[in-house]
């Protein structure tokens, strides 16, 4: 595993039309430029990167950008702050959320309206995810307990009692299309710990492995190609890598990982079409740290030969969504759509189509300016005497 330069933030352009902290955001997996932010003030807030809001100049030096304040759509219906935004791993435009009003609600956020809402969650959320085709939803939340839900429906379909005894936030992971689950949380004495479900029978789990004893939150990043789990702790600087196996004993410890000094405030998992296939980069994550710093940590498997190794870079998701958000909802069930690694065999058009919203501001400056175009072309056809009644 290689460590490359710190990325540390420079005067860059802003995103700032909340009235409340941003609490949460997600990426859509089929546009690179859109993101989706959830904010204390109980709305959520879909959002375009401009094409020409390039960060550096041509000499690579930071350039001082200018804030964006105006959304391109702003979801409303939770009563209280949005904490959690995820969006449909196969289905354009569909977002899913959980808020401190104890609902989770699943959104077509290109037409800016509800497809479902589940509203007795007991307490606040900890985690939502969705399964690998978007057909099933799970939650975890302080009242313990992990939820299963319909998303089309907004019905919950089966749960797990107290899957950790302990108080820390539980984090979840489907693994892939095996039909196991993961969760990590913590035991009665605090001890970290993860264990793996089947998803047909949830009354106990299948293994269970005490991780340490530190304080901080687990979270899990499991990659469906390698069938490698990452476990990176919140506060700690340790990344540790289990080889997950579809048959007893599950899960296997690889290696010590990654150990570092500096803490970590947040991880997450850069896309397998984001990666440096050409040298074996299998996996990267992005680590924030206290300092105000981004470190990837690059997950590299040592290979002589320059050529492609199909072995360990099997087709993975595209940025080519399975159906739209109408024929998800009308129950259309899709894997996701995949695509090459392979350089020789990939397409240019790996971010995704950037999909065009018209907003409400965008639609008035049209209108007004319609409307002057009118007033103009009846004012010049009254000039040549001409009637428009």
């Amino acid at each position: 595993m290689t460590v490359p330069a710190v990325t540390r933030p420079a005067r860059r352009a802003s995103f700032r039309a909340t009235k409340g902290a941003v609490l949460d955001f997600d990426f859509n997996p089929f546009d690179d430029a859109m993101f989706a932010s959830a904010s204390e003030d109980t709305t959520i807030k879909i959002w375009s990167i401009p094409d020409d809001w390039e960060p550096t100049d041509e000499k690579g030096l930071a350039k001082k950008g200018e804030p964006l304040e105006e959304s391109l759509v702003d979801l409303v219906g939770h009563r209280k702050k949005v904490t959690l935004v995820r969006f449909h791993p196969t289905a354009s435009n569909v977002l899913g959320s959980c808020s401190s009003d104890y609902s989770v609600k699943v959104w077509d956020i290109e037409k800016g309206e509800e497809i479902s809402s589940y509203g007795e969650m007991g307490d606040l959320a900890h985690d939502i995810i969705w399964d690998v085709n978007g057909d099933q939803i799970a939650t975890s939340c302080k009242d313990k307990i992990v939820r299963f839900m319909d998303p089309r429906a907004g019905t919950v379909s089966s749960t797990i009692e107290k899957p950790h005894e302990g108080v820390k936030s539980v984090k979840l992971s489907y693994m892939g299309d095996t039909g196991k689950f993961l969760t990590v949380g913590a035991s009665r004495q605090a001890a970290r710990e993860v264990k793996i479900w089947d998803l047909k029978n949830l009354s106990e789990p299948l293994t269970s492995e005490t991780i340490d004893t530190a304080s901080g939150v687990v979270c899990p990043f499991y990659d469906n190609d390698t069938g490698v789990l990452y476990l990176s702790g919140k506060g700690d600087g340790i990344v540790r890598p289990y080889e997950f196996e579809d048959k007893k004993p599950y899960l296997h410890r690889l290696n010590d990982g990654f150990r570092s000094t500096s803490p970590a405030k947040g991880v997450c998992m850069v896309p397998k079409r984001g990666l440096d296939v050409m040298s074996c980069e299998t996996a990267r994550l992005l680590k924030l740290t206290s300092n105000g710093g981004v470190h990837p940590l690059r997950f590299i498997v040592p290979r002589k030969s320059d050529a492609f190794q199909d072995d360990i870079f099997p087709d993975c998701p595209s940025a080519t969504p399975a159906h739209t958000a109408d024929e998800w909802a009308a129950g259309s069930s899709k894997a996701p759509v995949t695509m090459s690694l392979d350089p020789r065999q990939r397409k240019d058009d790996i971010g995704g189509s950037k999909k065009k919203f018209r907003t409400v501001g965008t639609l008035s400056k049209e209108l007004d300016e319609a409307q002057k175009r009118i007033a103009y072309l009846e004012k010049k056809l009254k000039e040549a005497g001409i009637s428009t009644d």
